[in-house]
């Protein structure tokens, strides 16, 4: 007990629970909530889908996100160094640590260019690019010639680079949480106006019961096993586990709250948002006449055509991207944080030394993504895919389903920190706990349950 107070005092902290909450929201919250999940939900059929997404995310999500919280707490380090605090003399769990950082890295190097796009969109919202009256052709358009102009596409990424450094560079409570806590209740504030909104649009009902309402005809149409892999897929990515995101502000709380009720919190946090976003896009495209399965399209071509043809479209408009940019600009700020950790922890580094360091890499790093749409528009790698979709590849169904399966082997064997540890270090602080009798669904389920994610997405 003594040894932890000494760690956690020489370790920085968040200034308060509300804090922490939000931040790791945050972090978990962005456009796997609020693009990923309308479009999947649509694709998908609506209500089975959104039913079925919830059950993954407590049997699947809850549990992961608390083993990586557990191992940032206990450990009081970022990854490679808690690894080390809590790993067995000669064992080499410590090894993942760095394939986080790795990880960290390849997700910023295409999420900070799609950041870029909701910027650039709320941009045009706002000076009038997009206006009343343009046929749905140029609103189509003014996506195409934003991915063929390298000028802008750099612009706005590099823009999004600076400033998410910047405000890291202040440290944990003056920057990331300072930061992060405003934008985090600027955006349910946000959602919740957008949603009433959309809620009084003609045919919002037909919308809200495709949405909601579970029905035989989208089981008969897309199959039930796809429905579930789906689900399984959204439910697990939406946390963004398994690269050390969430971990690090493990290492940053307190004891006096207990993993799982901490982890239900962020779970609802981030459900309702994801929920939320489908309050808005749906009606909105039921009113309008506009096909729900339009897929990746959607937030980008589909909704610019409904604002444009709603009354007040511009301000909608401006108001949803903006809405967007806190979301997504807040898993940017998080994860820049663990990056930033990690070699504050691993070399001995200053913050401004790492700010500056990681800034700059990451400036060049996000430029193939950035050009794979224009000058380097004829590259395609993996499977035939461009530079985006092969780092969200690498990103999305390689080192988030692997990570997350280390972290859950490191925490329920016995040849990693062992399940009797990971269990006292959930139940610590007051709050929800998980039962011992969880054990065998923990060592012997849960991993069978993430190598079909991973399976099925190399698939």
């Amino acid at each position: 007990k003594e040894k932890r107070q000494v760690l956690f005092m020489k370790r920085e902290s968040f200034r308060s629970r509300l804090g922490f909450l939000l931040v790791c929201a945050g972090c978990a919250i962005g456009i796997g909530n609020v693009w990923r999940f309308p479009y999947v939900t649509g694709e998908n059929g609506g209500g089975f889908f959104v039913l079925i997404y919830l059950i993954c995310l407590l049997v699947m999500g809850v549990p992961v996100l608390t083993m990586e919280l557990a191992v940032g707490r206990a450990g009081k380090k970022s990854a490679v160094l808690a690894y080390k605090n809590l790993e067995k003399p000669g064992q080499k769990w410590h090894i993942h640590g760095w394939f986080c950082l790795i990880g960290c890295f390849l997700l910023m190097m295409y999420y900070t260019t799609v950041t870029g796009w909701m910027v650039n969109y709320f941009g045009k919202f706002l000076t009038g690019a997009f206006h009343a009256g343009m046929d749905t052709e140029s609103v189509v358009g003014e996506f195409g010639a934003m991915l063929s102009n390298p000028g802008e596409m750099t612009l706005w990424t590099e823009l999004v680079v600076v400033a998410g450094f910047l405000i890291c560079s202040f440290g944990l409570q003056n920057g990331l949480e300072r930061v992060s806590k405003v934008m985090m209740l600027a955006l349910l504030a946000l959602i919740v106006v957008l949603a009433v909104h959309s809620l009084t649009l003609p045919g919002a009902a037909e919308g809200m019961k495709f949405y909601l309402l579970p029905s035989m005809d989208s089981i008969r149409k897309n199959g039930l096993g796809t429905i579930i892999a789906a689900a399984m897929n959204q439910s697990f990515f939406t946390l963004s586990l398994g690269i050390a995101a969430m971990e690090i502000f493990g290492s940053y709380m307190s004891d006096s709250h207990s993993l799982p009720g901490e982890a239900v919190h962020i779970c609802a946090l981030d459900t309702f948002v994801a929920l939320m976003a489908g309050v808005i896009i749906f009606p909105a495209c039921f009113s309008f006449g506009i096909e729900t399965e339009s897929g990746p399209a959607l937030i980008f071509q589909t909704l610019p055509n409904v604002f444009v043809n709603m009354a007040g479209g511009r301000f909608w408009g401006a108001l949803f991207f903006l809405f967007m940019i806190f979301a997504s600009l807040s898993t940017v700020l998080a994860v820049f944080e663990n990056i930033l950790a990690i070699c504050m922890d691993t070399f001995g580094w200053s913050r401004k030394k790492a700010t500056v360091i990681n800034g700059l890499l990451l400036l060049v790093l996000s430029l193939p993504c950035v050009f794979g749409y224009n000058l380097w528009a004829n590259v395609h790698l993996i499977g035939g895919r461009d530079i985006l979709d092969t780092e969200d590849f690498l990103v999305s169904s390689l080192l988030l389903p692997i990570g997350s399966l280390v972290y859950l082997l490191f925490c329920v064997t016995k040849w990693g920190w062992g399940f009797d540890k990971y269990l006292a270090e959930a139940k610590r602080g007051t709050g929800m706990k998980f039962s011992p009798k969880l054990k065998l669904y923990f060592q012997w389920i849960l991993p069978i349950l993430i190598l079909i994610i991973l399976i099925q997405g190399l698939i």
